[in-house]
């Protein structure tokens, strides 16, 4: 995915007007983990990244301490920089930990929402449905959901939280269309809000973010 496709679908984002070096070369850095071009697995030199970013060693090595710190890079002493391998255990993490926050985003989002809400909820229906949907369709849909119903719960903390988590979901979605392009669909989340159900939506919730658990486990856990 280019840059602008990341924009579009909320992965990253824009550039202040006077972005500091350390803040572009993180940016650069976990948009390409983002994207997949740095891969599950692969080594990083400082010296290979400082030459990418155009820049010199220091605000590299910043980055990569502040990417270290939230878990998208590992530290390789005296080598340099690992993107680690996606594990089981973290993909099982991470969306047990979603089930909690998006069970409630569904049951409040069936009580509070306005039509309006529903409506951008539906178009969000059509766009991943649509035919040559692209990757970035795709997860641009994929935010209008799952964001969209933790907006109108209207809880900030369960959006933050989600947000973050998200970035790591997200990563995993444009690994995983690039072995399996089929994706896993939001009808029945939308219906159940649509018809005003808070405990079907609950449900709907749960039962899609265990498809697209299943998902990830088959294609990244051999």
């Amino acid at each position: 995915m280019q840059e602008n496709d990341l924009l579009r679908a909320g992965l990253i984002q824009p550039r202040a007007k006077k972005e500091g070096e350390v803040a572009r070369v993180y940016r650069l850095i976990k948009g390409w983990i983002l994207q997949g071009r740095a891969r599950p697995g692969e080594f990083l030199a400082e010296m290979d990244l400082a030459r990418l970013c155009k820049t010199s060693r220091t605000p590299v090595r910043e980055a990569c301490s502040r990417l270290s710190q939230e878990g998208w890079l590992a530290h390789l002493r005296h080598k340099g920089y690992m993107v680690p391998p996606i594990s089981v255990r973290e993909i099982v993490d991470v969306y047990e930990f979603r089930r909690m926050l998006e069970g409630f985003t569904a049951e409040k989002a069936a009580s509070t929402a306005t039509e309006a809400q529903i409506a951008t909820l539906r178009e969000a229906l059509v766009s991943e449905r649509k035919p040559g949907a692209t990757q970035g369709d795709l997860l641009q849909a994929n935010h209008q959901v799952h964001l969209g119903l933790a907006e109108i719960a209207g809880n900030r903390r369960v959006l933050d939280q989600l947000r973050r988590t998200l970035e790591f979901v997200d990563r995993l979605d444009i690994l995983s269309l690039e072995k399996d392009a089929h994706a896993v669909f939001h009808d029945e989340i939308v219906r159940s809000i649509e018809s005003r159900q808070p405990r079907a939506a609950r449900r709907a919730m749960a039962s899609h973010i265990d498809s697209a658990r299943d998902r990830m486990l088959r294609l990244f856990g051999s």
